[in-house]
């Protein structure tokens, strides 16, 4: 059993340990997993990244490790009710990343592909 296999084996029983995949349909799943990620961007809300003490055991990096694994619980529940296997769609994404974005025509630019 691999990591990912592992990690949604344990949100799995979490969730089913307090009956709440009857909450869990997949449009659910992705509203919450929006507003995790809205979460996470509040930490950084309105501060300079260079007056935030990101070490690893701080409390803004505690806080930012918290709403990550929150997301990350989120994906792997939608991967799980959509039978969706998230390695090979990583995967799958990069493959087509590197598609529309050529090493030599996206290399340190920030550009979207259809601007390449």
């Amino acid at each position: 059993m691999n990591t990912i296999d592992k990690l949604t084996k344990h949100i799995v029983e979490f969730r089913d340990e307090r009956d709440w995949r009857q909450f869990h349909n997949p449009k659910d799943l992705a509203l919450s997993l929006s507003l995790e990620a809205s979460e996470l961007l509040e930490i950084f809300q309105w501060k300079d990244l260079k007056d935030m003490d990101l070490s690893t055991d701080s409390p803004d990096n505690l806080k930012i490790k918290e709403e990550v694994a929150d997301i990350a619980n989120y994906i792997l529940l939608i991967c799980n009710e959509l039978d969706i296997d998230l390695e090979e769609a990583i995967l799958e994404k990069i493959e087509r990343n590197r598609t529309k974005y050529p090493v030599e025509k996206s290399k340190g630019s920030a550009k979207k592909y259809t601007e390449l």
